[in-house]
Order: C-alpha cells, then structure tokens, then sequence
C-alpha cells in the first residue's frame, strides 16, 4: 500500500461490537490499544494496563473481525525488562489475544525487544514521538520532535525501529513536517497520529472519532459523528418510558403461548 501511495486506515476497537462495525465500513488495520486503560477503564493513562485485559479484549475484537489486521499494544512494563521478556509476552498476545502483530513504543531502546520479536515471526508495528507509556518522563501528553535536536531523537528513534524489523510505525504527536520527512526517509509504512496528513496512513481511537465524549476534543481528532448526545436522548427515553410504564407496551410482550402479542404467529 505505500509503494502504492494507497492510505492505510487504522482505528481501535476494544470490543465485538465495534470491531465488527469497523470492519465493515473498510477499515485496513484494527489495533486494540491500551487506550483503553483511558477509554475503557476510566483511567488517567494507558499504565495500569495488564496483559491479562489486552489479551482478553484482543480475543473479543478478533471475533469481529474478517479482513483487517489485528494488531495488540503490548501495555507498560510487559516489555521493558528484557527482549525475553518481550518475546514471551509477545507470545501471549498472539495465542491468547489472537493478535497478527503487536506494538511497542519507544525507539532505540526498544529496538532490542523488537528484534526478538522479529526473529521469532511475530510482526512488530512501532510507535515513536508522544509514546504514552511515558508519559511522566515526557511531562504530560506533549507534542514531541519540536526543534532540530528534538526532531533529530525522533528520526533516530524511527530508523531504529525500522532496522530492528517492524514492518510499520506509529508516529505520534509530531510536527506534520517532521512526519514528511519521516515519510520519505523510512521503507515501511507511517501511521501517524495528529503527525498531518502526509504519513501513509491514519489511527484515531474509535470513541474519539464517534464523539462519544462529548467534553474530550484533541486537535488532532476529527469527529466524524456527536453519539454522546444521541446515545443520552436515547438513555433518558428509555428511563422515562419505564418509569411511566409505557415500555415494554403489548407489541414488546410474550401471550401465555409464549408468542410475541405482535408477531401474528
């Protein structure tokens, strides 16, 4: 698809449901991030993630799926200790999670955890620039690459994870000039993430782009559709209609026969 200058689309998706939605709709890459430590869980972060929940959410996406590619974050700590560490989890993610690939963040510091990986035969996507796991070193969820040095790290850190084996990268939060220039400069495929449009491809988390919160409004994100006040109007009439005892109504009811009272049959 780069060769070609065809976009790759990637999205997330934590669950049957919207799996099978964003499949559908053409969707070339699912990956089951551990935003949903934030999106899922409530949390703060993406840290108090465990392998165990990635897993288990990984299994419940694949079943959704039927053309896109699975991939799994490999959430904070179940790769850092050790490239044996990170191939055994790797491991885990691929047979317990169903996953096609996994993720890692950082860049020549995880370039050893890729390469186990690599070797292995689990493919590998990588993600540099604003890499939430570390989010407390990089002081908050800042944009990062700003500045010939900063910018310098960045592209040092992407030629690693490309010479490490990764087949594909995450760049996120980068000047969308530095993410051009990453472009050109890499053989495999860039998905950015508020990195502009000129990377091979695109991932925005699947609540975000739905508007399911109707308060979180990254620059980054387009909203593609305002669910959030849809989903409370539709809430609220459902807490009206059986508080009036208006639901469920004879047409929603089982006769003594054990017949709905509006199938006819």
């Amino acid at each position: 698809m780069k060769a070609a200058g065809e976009k790759i689309v990637m999205v997330t998706a934590y669950d049957f449901a919207m799996a099978r939605l964003m499949d559908a709709a053409g969707a070339d890459m699912v990956l089951v991030g551990d935003s949903l430590g934030m999106v899922v869980q409530g949390q703060p972060d993406t840290l108090r993630v465990t392998l165990d929940e990635m897993a288990y959410h990984g299994r419940c996406v694949a079943r959704g799926l039927t053309r896109a590619h699975l991939t799994i974050d490999m959430p904070f700590m179940s790769y850092q200790v050790s490239p044996a560490q990170a191939l055994e989890n790797a491991g885990r993610l691929v047979q317990e999670g169903m996953a096609q690939a996994v993720k890692l963040e950082g860049g020549a510091r995880s370039a050893a955890a890729i390469r186990a990986c690599v070797e292995a035969g689990i493919p590998v996507v990588g993600h540099v620039g604003l890499t939430p796991q570390s989010v407390h070193a990089l002081g908050g969820f800042k944009v990062q690459g700003r500045g010939d040095a900063a910018a310098e790290r960045v592209v040092a850190d992407a030629l690693a994870v490309q010479e490490a084996g990764a087949f594909c990268i995450v760049l996120e939060m980068v000047p969308a000039e530095l993410a051009a220039r990453l472009q050109t400069l890499l053989s495999i495929p860039t998905v950015g993430i508020g990195a502009g449009v000129d990377c091979d491809g695109q991932v925005l988390v699947c609540n975000d782009l739905l508007g399911f919160d109707a308060a979180f409004k990254p620059r980054f994100v387009k909203r593609y559709a305002e669910l959030a006040p849809t989903i409370d109007a539709a809430a609220r009439a459902y807490v009206a209609d059986v508080k009036a005892g208006s639901f469920p109504a004879a047409e929603h009811s089982v006769d003594p026969g054990g017949r709905l009272y509006s199938s006819g049959k």
